[in-house]
C-alpha cells in the first residue's frame, strides 16, 4: 500500500515538472515570436543603397524588401530596354542584400528567444 502511494505521489510530480516545463517553454516561445515582430518593424528603417555599375540608376530598399526610391538618370530614359535591364539588374543586387540581412536579423532574434528543445538545433 505504502509502495503504491509512493509511485502514485513520484507520478504526479513528473507530470506537474512535464507541465510546468512545457507552460516555461510557451512563454519562451512567446518571447520569441514578440522578439522577431520587433525585429521585423526595426527593419523597415534599415536601408540598402544599390547603384548600377555607371551610377546612372540608384535604388533604396528596406531590410524588409520594400523599394523606397529609385533614382534614374535622364540618359536612360531614352532607351527603354536599356532603362529594363538596369532596373531589373540594380533591385535584383538591392533585393539580394535587403534579404541576406533580413533572414540573418530574424534568425538571430528567433535564436534568442527559442527554448532549449533538447535535439532541436534549428539554428545551427
Amino acid at each position: 500500500m505504502i509502495l503504491v502511494e509512493f509511485n502514485t505521489f513520484v507520478r504526479n510530480i513528473k507530470i506537474k515538472d512535464m507541465f510546468g516545463d512545457l507552460m516555461g517553454m510557451m512563454g519562451k516561445l512567446q518571447e520569441a515570436q514578440k522578439k522577431v515582430e520587433e525585429t521585423k518593424q526595426r527593419l523597415n528603417n534599415v536601408l540598402i543603397d544599390e547603384q548600377s555599375a555607371d551610377g546612372l540608376l540608384k535604388v533604396t530598399v528596406t531590410a524588409n524588401r520594400q523599394i523606397r526610391t529609385i533614382d534614374i538618370n535622364d540618359e536612360l530614359l531614352s532607351d527603354k530596354e536599356q532603362l529594363e535591364d538596369y532596373l531589373i539588374l540594380t533591385l535584383n543586387k538591392a533585393l539580394d542584400k535587403a534579404g541576406a540581412i533580413n533572414e540573418a536579423e530574424l534568425a538571430a532574434a528567433a535564436k534568442d528567444g527559442m527554448p532549449n528543445i533538447p535535439g532541436m538545433d534549428l539554428f545551427k
